[in-house]
């Protein structure tokens, strides 16, 4: 197959997944067991995503100052502009991880 034809069909996957792993709506009286383990899992599945989140961010931020070390050694002159681009990236890098915690934080609260 082409490289096209597998970029179709991932295309098409991803679009017919939602409607293929559909399920029908909870009753919103229901406290089951079924939904306290529910509620038990996605507190659980949100601490695996923020340290998901930070330990991506923490190897993002390393990989980012080790680039601005390296460009900072070959040419000193250019040290401002390369440590505006190294504090702008370290922000929205950090800023990531922040919002993963608060879409966690009001998604588990």
């Amino acid at each position: 197959m082409t490289k096209k034809t597998w970029m179709l069909l991932l295309a098409l996957l991803l679009f017919a997944s939602p409607m293929i792993f559909a399920q029908a709506a909870a009753d919103p009286a229901d406290t089951s067991q079924i939904a306290q383990q529910h509620a038990q899992w996605k507190a659980i599945a949100a601490g695996f995503s923020m340290a998901i989140a930070s330990g991506l961010c923490g190897l993002a931020q390393a990989k980012a100052v080790a680039g601005s070390s390296e460009a900072t050694a070959r040419n000193p002159g250019a040290a401002a502009a390369i440590r505006f681009g190294l504090l702008l990236g370290l922000i929205l890098i950090e800023s990531m991880a922040l919002y993963t915690f608060v879409i966690i934080f009001v998604k588990v609260s």
